[in-house]
């Protein structure tokens, strides 16, 4: 079981706090010989998987890598387009890493937005008076847990499915949150959380809860 990680989405929906604390490995590299068995596409910027997946190489996976060499979006490391390289018979055999790709910031700031529009179209569409809004989205590989407070803060989890001790993880977070940003001196309400203290003990929070669960008494 794993938490993946942390976002605390201020009340106008802006992101301000966002932990990665476990990303699940699923990079795969393989050399190829020419032609490429492997469909590729290019898809916001970067260049995916379309079709033919094989040996953990799956469909949606992105090239992160060419001999060894990071690649920059749909770019080589010394600048060429991937497809065009991929293309030419001459530069195999070549070695390709394939994987997620790492979110940048500012698709995280994208997505934390989108999250807490989700979040009022929610509690509109409720048939009930007073929804406190998305508490759980659920997918085959993780669920997000949302535990908004009164003043309209969001922290929201990412975890294994499995995880548990998530409902009150996240109090525990709010807690930390009120201890660490909202009695610094030097914190601005709805700014950025930049407090070192903030980041230490959500980081014990976190690995408490994976090796324990729920929170045991004067945790």
């Amino acid at each position: 079981m794993a938490i993946f990680s942390v976002y605390v989405v201020n009340k106008a929906g802006g992101l301000i706090y966002q932990l990665d604390h476990y990303a699940p490995r699923t990079d795969t590299e393989k050399t190829f010989s020419f032609p490429l068995d492997l469909v590729l596409r290019p898809h916001d910027e970067r260049v995916v998987v379309a079709f033919g997946q094989r040996d953990g190489i799956r469909v949606g996976h992105a090239v992160l890598a060419i001999n060894g060499a990071e690649v920059n979006g749909r770019f080589t490391a010394d600048g060429k387009d991937v497809l065009e390289f991929l293309g030419n018979p001459a530069n195999y055999p070549v070695s390709i890493r394939f994987g997620r790709h790492r979110l940048s910031s500012n698709e995280k700031l994208m997505l934390a937005s989108m999250f807490h529009s989700l979040f009022a179209i929610g509690s509109q569409l409720s048939p009930e008076v007073g929804s406190s809004g998305i508490e759980m989205l659920e997918t085959d590989t993780f669920k997000l847990h949302c535990f908004q407070t009164l003043t309209g803060i969001k922290f929201m989890v990412l975890a294994d499915p499995r995880q548990t001790g998530i409902d009150t993880l996240l109090r525990k977070i709010y807690e930390i949150y009120s201890d660490f940003a909202l009695k610094n001196p030097f914190y601005s309400l709805e700014m950025p959380i930049r407090c070192e203290l903030f980041d230490q003990n959500l980081k014990l929070a976190l690995e408490v809860a994976e090796k324990a669960g729920p929170f045991g008494p004067g945790s």
